[in-house]
């Protein structure tokens, strides 16, 4: 006859190490019917297949997340602002100490070839990585990069842009250094000798919001009217530095009331230079941009689609009697509308171009680069 053994459970309190209490059990006594003589051992359990067709999916282990400690609490602390929605994006990006970085690596007076290039360069290869960019421009050692108003890039969150942006576009710089100042090409050969990097180059960047399609516009405006004026002094003055042999004080005392048809003067009754025959990355700056048109060299006419519904936007202006969609309402796409946009941007041709911004013109012949904002 089987016995009956009596088990004792005891179980105490218990203190984690994050001072919580554990629940407890209350002391009790249970009864086990068992047969001593014919026991039997427990079965040992089957070893875990490899096969993956008896593998069971329908449960998948559970992902790791965050640690639940008592330090968890350090995260309240962090600040993540998200720009406005509804706006463009802007996000400038400037040298850093670059007068000294420039001597340092002997960047020639007024305008190195080279370190320009090497800015479009890594514009360019910004655009390439991160797809969410229509456009950049630059001059010297800054660049801007336009976000449309519909980006969610990182959920608009500040901090992520401006350190995402600076990163890789510095990364880029001097991933490709060796490429235009170490002799790794035709043109920079002709330049003379390479230069290796002798100090890491810095950048610090800052995100503007633009309601507008006119604010933007008035931006880049404004950097590309800055970028003339500048050209325009740098060359006359280091031209007298450089061509004149005066020194940097009397030349900036020289220069100093003077009018841009003053330089220009200056420029070529003393020294025979016609400041419009400059090139044209000098005194206009770059325009990095992704271009969906078709090369006209493939023998198809060019088309001017635009990211967010091109055939839309242009049959709901055609035709009569229809309300125009307000941009007032921000538009929100699906997955499939973003990995869709992400592709087109992917496939597009990433072009460099030293034209006038100021105007009209370059706008009216690439509308994707705006969107259809107001």
């Amino acid at each position: 006859m089987a016995d009956m053994i009596p088990l004792a459970i005891r179980c105490h309190r218990v203190v984690s190490r994050s001072n919580r209490i554990l629940p407890t059990l209350t002391h009790h006594h249970m009864t086990q019917t068992a047969t001593r003589k014919y026991a039997t051992k427990p079965a040992p359990p089957s070893p875990p297949t490899t096969d993956n067709n008896h593998r069971n999916d329908s449960n998948p282990p559970p992902k790791a997340g965050m640690a639940n400690s008592k330090y968890e609490y350090t995260r309240t602390f962090e600040d993540p602002r998200r720009l406005l929605p509804n706006t463009y994006i802007i996000l400038r990006l400037d040298g850093r100490s670059f007068s000294t970085f420039s001597a340092t690596q002997n960047f020639k007076k007024p305008n190195d070839p080279r370190a320009l290039q090497l800015m479009n360069a890594s514009a360019a290869a910004t655009l390439r990585t991160l797809t969410d960019i229509r456009m950049a421009y630059g001059v010297s050692d800054e660049f801007s990069f336009l976000l449309p108003r519909e980006c969610t890039l990182f959920d608009r969150r500040e901090d992520k842009l401006v350190s995402t942006v600076v990163s890789t576009f510095t990364g880029w710089y001097v991933f490709l250094w060796q490429r235009y100042f170490g002799g790794g090409d035709a043109a920079a050969a002709e330049e003379g000798e390479g230069e290796s990097l002798r100090a890491p180059p810095s950048f610090d960047c800052r995100a503007v919001c633009y309601p507008s399609v006119g604010n933007v516009r008035d931006y880049f405006a404004w950097r590309q009217a800055d970028a003339h004026v500048n050209n325009l002094f740098n060359t006359a003055f280091w031209t007298l530095v450089i061509r004149g042999g005066v020194s940097r004080r009397d030349a900036e005392a020289e220069l100093r009331g003077t009018f841009a048809a003053d330089k220009n003067e200056l420029l070529f009754s003393r020294f025979g230079i016609n400041y419009n025959n400059e090139p044209e990355m000098y005194r206009k700056g770059s325009v990095v941009y992704r271009d969906y048109r078709i090369p006209e060299d493939e023998g198809a006419a060019a088309a001017e689609p635009t990211l967010t519904e091109p055939l839309e936007w242009s049959e709901r202006e055609g035709e009569e009697g229809e309300e125009r969609e307000t941009t007032a309402v921000p538009k929100f796409k699906s997955k499939t509308q973003k990995e869709k946009e992400r592709k087109l941007a992917k496939k597009a041709r990433i072009v460099t171009e030293h034209v006038d911004i100021i105007g009209d013109e370059f706008w009216q012949k690439r509308p994707w680069l705006l969107g259809n904002g107001n």
